[in-house]
């Protein structure tokens, strides 16, 4: 292993762990999809196309990772997409 491999790795390692946290949010039979998509653009300042992909993968997967960071930004953000009536939770 090169010294330049060593060093990619140990970066892509402390990224990961200063991300431990992740905003999940969870389908559900009650919100349209253009409700999904405009509270993830708003809530977690996700562009259209990344607010669309994110609303597919809840509905054929049951959920999907919306944001990751700390889990102080993650916090307001989980209570504004439950204040949205949507389903989240932050493992």
């Amino acid at each position: 292993m090169s010294t330049r491999e060593k060093v990619e790795e140990l970066v892509l390692t402390d990224t990961e762990s200063s991300e431990a946290h992740h905003l999940v949010l969870y389908n559900d039979d009650f919100n349209t999809f253009d409700h999904v998509i405009f509270t993830l653009i708003k809530v977690c300042e996700h562009s259209a196309e990344q607010a669309e992909q994110c609303s597919l993968i809840v509905h054929y997967k049951g959920k999907c990772t919306v944001k990751s960071g700390e889990i102080e930004d993650l916090k307001p953000r989980c209570q504004a997409l439950l204040d949205a009536g949507l389903s989240a939770k932050i493992n």
